[in-house]
C-alpha cells in the first residue's frame, strides 16, 4: 500500500477561492499523511485566505508568488517543486477538473517509474470547436516531439501528472531556464527533457469536465505559448 507521507501534491492557483478549500479538504480526507503546496500566483479573490483556513496543519503550505517577476502556471509549479522534500510529487489543477480519487492511481504508478501521466478518456461539457482545437494541438505537439526523438504521450496536454521529486528537480535545475514560465503546460515542457526510452505510466481517467467555479485561463496567448514551447 502506498504511503502518502511520501507524496506532495502541488496545486497552482490564480483566483480559485471558490474551489481550493473544497479540493484541499477532499485530498486531506482521502490521503492521510499527504503534503500539499498551494502555489498562488497573486490571486485577488481571497484564494490565499481560503488556504490559510488550514494554517494549523503542517502538511498544507501556501507559497505566495505575488511578488515574483515571472507569473504563470508553469513558473508556479516549478517554484513549488524545488521546495518539495517528499519522494514523489503530483501536480493537479485547483478547478476540480482533475478527480481527487485518481491521485491514488498516479501515486501507485510512481512505485515503478519516474513519471505517471493522467490521461483523459472522456471530456464532458466541451463544444465541438474546443474538442477539435484540443485534438489538433495535441496531434501537432506529439508529431513535433516524435520527429525530434522526444517523449510523447496520449495526453501530452495533461495538467494532471505524478513525478519522482529528484527526477523533476534534476530536470528543473538543468533546464529550468528553457521553460516558458508564463505558460501553463508544465508536462509538455518537461517531456522535452525526458529520454525517449524512459518508462512512463499512463493512468486513464474519466469525468473531465468544465470547471465548477471561476473562469478558465485558457486563451489565445496560452495556445501560442504551447506552440512556442513545442518548437523551442
Amino acid at each position: 500500500m502506498y504511503e502518502y507521507s511520501n507524496l506532495t501534491i502541488i496545486i497552482p492557483t490564480l483566483n480559485e477561492a471558490k474551489n481550493i478549500k473544497i479540493l484541499i479538504s477532499k485530498l486531506l480526507q482521502s490521503y492521510k499523511g499527504v503534503h500539499i503546496i498551494v502555489s498562488d500566483d497573486g490571486s485577488k479573490d481571497g484564494t490565499g485566505d481560503e488556504v490559510l483556513y488550514f494554517k494549523n496543519r503542517a502538511d498544507v503550505q501556501l507559497l505566495d508568488r505575488s511578488a515574483e517577476k515571472v507569473h504563470g502556471l508553469t513558473a508556479s509549479v516549478l517554484d513549488a517543486a524545488l521546495r518539495v522534500k517528499t519522494r514523489d510529487i503530483i501536480v493537479m489543477d485547483a478547478d476540480l477538473q482533475h478527480p481527487p480519487e485518481k491521485v491514488a492511481a498516479l501515486a501507485e504508478a510512481l512505485e515503478n517509474c519516474n513519471l505517471a501521466i493522467g490521461v483523459r478518456k472522456e471530456v464532458k461539457d466541451w463544444g465541438i470547436y474546443r474538442k477539435v482545437v484540443s485534438k489538433s494541438v495535441s496531434t501537432f505537439c506529439n508529431t513535433v516531439f516524435a520527429l525530434r526523438g522526444k517523449k510523447t504521450s496520449k495526453d501530452i496536454m495533461s495538467g494532471f501528472f505524478g513525478i519522482r521529486t529528484k527526477f523533476f528537480q534534476g530536470i528543473i535545475k538543468e533546464h529550468g531556464s528553457s521553460y516558458i514560465g508564463t505558460g501553463y503546460k508544465v508536462l509538455l515542457e518537461t517531456l522535452k527533457f525526458v529520454n525517449r526510452d524512459e518508462k512512463v505510466a499512463e493512468v486513464p481517467y474519466t469525468g473531465f469536465h468544465d470547471r465548477m467555479y471561476g473562469k478558465s485561463k485558457a486563451g489565445t496567448k496560452q495556445l501560442m505559448d504551447i506552440i512556442r514551447a513545442t518548437l523551442k
